[in-house]
């Protein structure tokens, strides 16, 4: 019995292409190396155990001895030190616009032609301006923007392109493009940043006078301008300011691009003259299609509903003026000698008072009064709209279509801030910028499917990004477009070739973030937006309807030419009349005819 076992155990090592060891020996060898594996692991375990428990508590440290705090504490406040604006700006330049390359050419162009834009009308200049790209590298570029204004002068210049934070439209109230005096300091920091390259900048104040040219630098620790080089040049021009920034960019054609960005500034800025030449030297002319100077807004003092509890207490403290009455009359707009009486009044002060010695309370008091007094809406004269007539020629300069409608609402206000909207639609024809489409005709098919196309200004500047986020196009999300004949899904852009355009004008638009490129959304101007939709979107309707009434009047008279050769012929055989007689019961059918559908078409 023993050597059978044994045979078979050898006819299974041989099966198997084992070697002659018995079964019973290779079975406790298989054992030991599962054993030696798990010992294996559970020691890779325990180390990696160990290490983690190290670096936890490399991450910890005793606490520091009560006798060390204070040299702790001195230590510390060695590090603290002042941040220049410069330097924090430099370290978040995607706050300004300039995150990638693409939209730091487009911020600097814009920034460049806002404030061209600004001076010429400030003067009362028809505005003539040069904007130039040049491909230097595959992602080196010079750009430089050229106008006619009143020039800078001499002492100005390095602190306008060197400094930030550096303006005269800060604390002005009145509508303006720019607003902070960043801008164009920050287009000549990202240029120095990416390139170490210099601002240049040609400025001329008269026809006679010599221009002055600098070279500039900004210093971000102390947020100063750094001279390179002071001359004075001869140059060609009459008046005028040229700034020239070597950066690194890209530069791409279509939308969110620089080309778009001058056909929409051109729209919102028919009495401006763009020459324009991009970096294929392809030169494209936007002409001005109003002959006037825009009218220069006027700077009005706060109204008294826009002015929060804090910056109450700071005027009164800042002020020259010795009474209240006095300081509520010079330091406010629309308040008089009656309305300031009657603040006075219901704050329980006294007209006599100085408002240097104005407590907290009072200025509490003062502040509640302030917004329990009916005071006349703030002054118009600030904000200056493009207008009805003027918006609709630079839409026809730029959007080629069928019809146009524009509307201008009344002045609103906002946080004591005056503000007006405006809002023009153009349908049908080959449709925006149709010259880059190289004027081609689209389908039925496309045109069908096509979105509207929704431009967005503020203060004339066109708004290229975050338009999901602005205030103007959640307002055209939320119009039913139905009404007006156009088809809509819900919660979406309308369909159709339609190209709208929303521009508020504002003494202080309300943006989302320091780079300007969507409204906040402030219910007062979200209203007003939707009821200047309306109104012009009522007069699309009425267009779209008398469309569809004469296709449907010309397809009935098709019918009408297409069948009456054939019941001519049908009364001719039935009734055997002679032709003569055929052609005069044709006539008289066909006048039938049109009569009945004539009444048909008005009746509609």
């Amino acid at each position: 019995m023993a050597k059978k076992k044994v045979k078979v155990a050898k006819g299974q090592m041989e099966l198997f292409g084992g070697d002659e060891k018995p079964a019973s020996k290779s079975k406790k060898t298989t054992k030991k190396k599962v054993a030696k594996k798990k010992v294996v692991k559970k020691v890779a375990k325990a180390k990696k155990t160990t290490e983690k428990k190290a670096k936890a508590s490399s991450r910890h440290v005793d606490p520091i001895s009560e006798d060390k705090i204070e040299a702790k504490a001195h230590e510390m406040a060695g590090n603290q030190k002042e941040i220049s604006i410069s330097e924090f700006f430099a370290k978040n330049r995607h706050l300004l616009g300039f995150d990638n390359p693409r939209k730091a050419l487009l911020t600097t162009v814009k920034e460049a032609v806002d404030n061209s834009l600004d001076a010429c009308e400030e003067a009362h200049i028809l505005p003539d301006l040069e904007v130039g790209i040049k491909q230097l590298s595959e992602t080196r570029y010079t750009v430089w923007v050229q106008d006619n204004g009143p020039g800078i002068v001499k002492q100005q210049i390095p602190n306008i392109f060197g400094r930030l934070l550096y303006g005269s439209k800060f604390h002005a109230l009145k509508m303006s493009r720019g607003q902070q005096g960043i801008g164009i300091s920050a287009a000549g920091m990202y240029g120095l940043i990416t390139t170490g390259k210099s601002v240049k900048i040609h400025s001329k104040t008269g026809p006679r006078s010599k221009a002055h040219y600098y070279e500039l630098q900004i210093n971000t620790k102390k947020n100063k301008p750094e001279i390179i080089k002071d001359d004075v040049v001869e140059w060609d021009a009459r008046t005028g300011t040229r700034v020239e920034i070597e950066m690194v960019a890209k530069y791409q054609k279509g939308r969110q691009g620089v080309d778009e960005y001058l056909a929409q500034t051109a729209i919102v800025n028919p009495h401006a003259q763009i020459k324009y030449i991009p970096p294929d030297g392809q030169e494209r002319l936007f002409e001005r299609s109003v002959k006037k100077a825009v009218k220069s807004p006027k700077a009005v003092k706060p109204h008294p509903y826009g002015v929060e509890l804090g910056i109450l207490i700071k005027m009164a403290k800042d002020t020259s003026e010795k009474t209240m009455t006095a300081f509520l009359m010079k330091e406010f707009s629309r308040v008089s000698s009656k309305v300031s009486q009657q603040i006075l009044d219901k704050a329980k002060l006294t007209s006599r008072k100085n408002p240097h010695t104005l407590s907290h309370s009072d200025a509490e008091k003062l502040h509640e009064a302030i917004n329990k007094t009916k005071i006349m809406a703030p002054s118009t004269s600030c904000v200056e709209p493009i207008g009805q007539e003027a918006l609709e020629k630079g839409l026809e300069q730029v959007v080629q279509a069928d019809f146009y409608s524009t509307c201008t609402r009344p002045p609103n206000v906002y946080r004591g801030n005056p503000f007006q909207i405006e809002v023009g639609i153009a349908y049908g024809g080959s449709g925006y910028n149709a010259d880059i489409n190289n004027g081609k005709e689209k389908s039925e098919e496309e045109v069908e499917g096509e979105m509207m196309r929704v431009l967005r200004f503020a203060n004339r500047v066109p708004l290229q990004y975050q338009q999901s986020a602005c205030a103007t196009f959640q307002s055209i999300v939320q119009t039913n477009w139905r009404l007006y004949g156009l088809s809509q899904s819900r919660g979406a852009l309308p369909s159709g070739p339609v190209t709208v355009i929303i521009h508020i004008a504002s003494v202080w638009v309300p943006f989302t973030s320091e780079s300007k490129e969507a409204v906040a959304h402030y219910p007062e101007i979200i209203k007003e937006i939707k009821l200047a939709l309306s109104d012009a979107g009522r007069k699309l309707g009425r267009y779209l309807r008398g469309v569809k009434r004469a296709k449907e009047e010309a397809l009935k008279r098709s019918y009408i030419e297409k069948y009456m050769p054939a019941i001519g012929e049908a009364l001719k055989d039935i009734l055997a009349l002679k032709e003569p007689q055929v052609k005069k019961v044709l006539t008289n059918l066909e006048v039938v005819l049109e009569k009945s559908r004539t009444k048909q078409s008005s009746a509609k």
